[in-house]
């Protein structure tokens, strides 16, 4: 009784609900003339059915045929159904994998064309060296598609391959790890087909109208896709489409590869530095003239043990003339060492190379005992080193906060293979008779074609002998570069003087390579002039790094901006008066000079208190997640040496021309296609052109992917 009543009231209110839909339906309708009625609702939907139809076509065609759009290519080892390995040419397409015998990439050389949209990747175990992973379908469905780039329907003759799956196995781990970073990426990338514009340049033989309409989207005729509407019809129930039916029927022309495309940007003109200035091997020591020690005395009765000392103004006769941000670049002189560390197949040697370049960052000291300037807020500087191959590394630095005093840098040379990034916290503490200087923060060195990164910190500065002694500064503290790639980590200690110790317990260093708990070697010596290392195997001792003239000799030469091509917030021209003056010995002027800046600085400060506004820098971001500041321009795709031709700085814009327009693809851990974003919607009041134009590659199509 009670499910008849259920079933008739809810019959009932069925009623009443149709009713009063069809009712206000009928109203709107006839109250809106503009409403397509159902015939031409229908016939919209095809117009745009066969637009997009075109778009998809379109781009599965670009990305395929398009030699730039490519997120990895090489060798591997292909596992078939007679358990015997084949060695193919892989290429790596966002959404498929294509499989040919050589690179040559001809249509006869064609083997297999695997679709990753149902795909998944997993590491494999595996008895013999280098490293397996395996490419499968979950539900032990195919994954080749029917044809191949060219519509070949035939591939080359090679051992029978497995239907759901293939194993693959690379010739290292760094190899494998970085064939798998770049499957994840093309997965997740599967759905968002790249879109290429090859196709939109002029066509020879035709006129300019003429090119412009000729592209791949009008190469289906409209009696094609009526003939596809018969056979699929759009109100039936099964409608699956499958990928290879959409590409077969659109023909493409080969184009002859076009000139290097043309910069977009103006170059920043650099010049040659070579006018270097080195300390004396040993402590750095500084003997105070009678009328400074009484400066230093005033000094010292501001400050308490303890203290925080960068709020302090320090005279400028202990000063060196030069920004801190200029200071740090006095790492990469030897920056050739990074290069041929990308170039080593063995993780050990790759890590005692690393090593080997840090160490190279010491040596070089100002005549006495000197600090470099503290960086005005929004202060940049950049310059680049040339190698002997003729790649640049170029050097980027902002200081992108005050209180607290943070610098933040960004090195890069595509070419070689490597790249670094790193923002830092200056912190001075006063004991009394000594201070230090702390700097906070932790570089990440990336090795880009091997996927592998170093994270690194570096030793503090100590300065002893304020009221009683010599006036001197050491390093000290302890040191990490670990890659978690591959497992080896290096620990370096950089000892102070003892008390009773003589020249030879000066500027000592001891360390070790460790692979997990084994050592793998040690190090010693002197950060300054000479250390050695010991392989624990062998028993081997060798020169890691020596300062010799000779060395010294083969410094990178450092370019850098002239000054009156350069803005008026970098380094050089920004204290250029300050500069002059001490370098005249003009201790007064110098004094003077500098507290021009500071006021300026400080009023500065007291303008966005009063209205509320925050300092918003212009080349680097900050990641909330890492807690470090980013460069903007940041690139960390793996040299293309058929397509990239060399990097060149513009704007504080490090960029890349190319002989190719091609999509840039963004990735956290690795940048297999690259790296690339807006530009936030944030300006700097001090750049008025920051923030207009995007980051891009000269000839690049620029896309944000969510």
């Amino acid at each position: 009784m009670w499910g008849k009543k259920f079933f008739a009231r809810l019959a009932s209110w069925a009623t009443d609900s149709r009713d009063k839909y069809d009712g206000n339906q009928t109203d709107k309708i006839s109250g809106d003339p503009s409403k397509l009625n159902r015939k031409e609702s229908y016939k919209a939907q095809r117009k745009n059915y066969r637009r997009e139809k075109k778009r998809v076509a379109s781009e599965l065609l670009n990305s395929l045929q398009d030699p730039t759009v490519v997120v990895l290519a090489d060798w591997l080892k292909v596992r078939g159904t007679l358990k015997s390995w084949t060695k193919l040419w892989c290429v790596l397409k966002p959404g498929m994998m294509l499989l040919y015998k050589t690179p040559k990439l001809k249509s006869s050389h064609w083997v297999g064309t695997i679709m990753l949209t149902s795909c998944q990747v997993i590491e494999r175990p595996s008895k013999k060296d280098g490293f397996c992973f395996k490419l499968f379908h979950p539900l032990e469905q195919s994954i080749w598609a029917p044809r191949g780039p060219e519509k070949e329907t035939i591939g080359a003759v090679v051992q029978p391959l497995p239907t759901a799956y293939l194993i693959f196995r690379a010739p290292s781990q760094a190899a494998g790890k970085c064939w798998m970073d770049a499957l994840e990426l093309s997965l997740r990338c599967s759905a968002l087909l790249l879109r290429s514009n090859s196709s939109m340049g002029a066509v020879q033989g035709t006129s300019a109208n003429d090119s412009a309409q000729i592209s791949h989207e009008t190469q289906w005729s409209e009696a094609d896709y009526e003939k596809h509407f018969n056979e699929h019809d759009l109100d039936g129930d099964s409608q699956n489409e499958g990928g290879p039916a959409a590409m077969s029927g659109v023909d493409t022309e080969s184009e002859s590869e076009p000139e290097a495309v043309v910069e977009e940007e103006p170059e920043t003109p650099y010049v040659p530095l070579t006018e270097e200035e080195f300390g004396s091997v040993g402590e750095q020591v500084e003997e105070l003239a009678e009328e400074n020690k009484s400066l230093i005395w005033i000094l010292v009765k501001q400050v308490r043990p303890g203290m925080d000392l960068s709020k302090v103004v320090l005279p400028t006769f202990i000063l060196e003339p030069r920004s801190f941000l200029d200071k740090l670049s006095d790492s990469y002189y030897h920056a050739d060492l990074l290069s041929r560390a990308v170039t080593e197949d063995d993780p050990f040697t790759r890590m005692k190379t690393v090593v080997q370049w840090y160490l190279s960052g010491f040596y070089k000291k100002p005549k006495g005992l000197k600090k470099p300037y503290n960086p005005i807020l929004g202060e940049t500087f950049r310059c680049y080193w040339e190698h002997p191959n003729g790649s640049r590394t170029f050097y980027i630095a902002e200081q992108v906060s005050h209180h607290p005093p943070v610098s933040a840098f960004y090195v890069t040379n595509r070419q070689d293979g490597f790249c670094i990034s790193c923002s830092i916290l200056a912190k001075s503490k006063f004991y009394g008779n000594s201070t230090s200087a702390v700097l906070e923060g932790v570089a990440t060195l990336t090795l880009l074609p091997r996927g592998e990164k170093y994270t690194l910190n570096t030793p503090y500065a100590h300065c002893k002998g304020i009221l009683v002694g010599t006036l001197s500064m050491e390093l000290g503290g302890k040191v990490n570069i670990e890659c978690e790639n591959t497992g080896y980590k290096t620990e370096l200690e950089f000892k102070l003087k003892p008390f009773l110790g003589g020249s030879d317990y000066t500027n000592l260093i001891s360390g070790k390579i460790k692979l997990g708990k084994e050592t793998m070697a040690t190090i010693n010596g002197h950060w300054d002039t000479e250390m050695t290392i010991k392989e624990a195997k062998t028993g081997e001792e060798t020169i890691l790094f020596k300062a010799d003239p000779e060395t010294k000799q083969k410094r990178l030469v450092r370019y850098v901006v002239p000054l009156d091509a350069q803005l008026p917030n970098e380094s050089e021209r920004l204290w250029e008066k300050v500069s002059l003056a001490i370098r005249s010995d003009d201790q007064v002027g110098a004094t003077e000079e500098k507290t021009v800046l500071e006021e300026a600085q400080r009023n500065a400060a007291k303008d966005r208190k009063a209205s509320f506004t925050d300092w918003i820098p212009v080349h680097f971001n900050y990641d909330p997640i890492v807690a470090q500041w980013e460069y903007r321009y940041a690139d960390l795709r793996p040299w293309d040496q058929r397509n990239d031709v060399r990097q060149y700085e513009a704007k504080y814009k490090v960029l890349t021309k190319t002989r190719h327009r091609a999509p840039m693809v963004k990735h956290k851990s690795l940048s297999i296609l690259g790296l690339t974003h807006d530009d936030d919607k944030s300006e700097s009041s001090s750049n008025p052109d920051a923030g207009k134009t995007p980051h891009q590659t000269p000839g690049k199509t620029i896309r944000r992917w969510v």
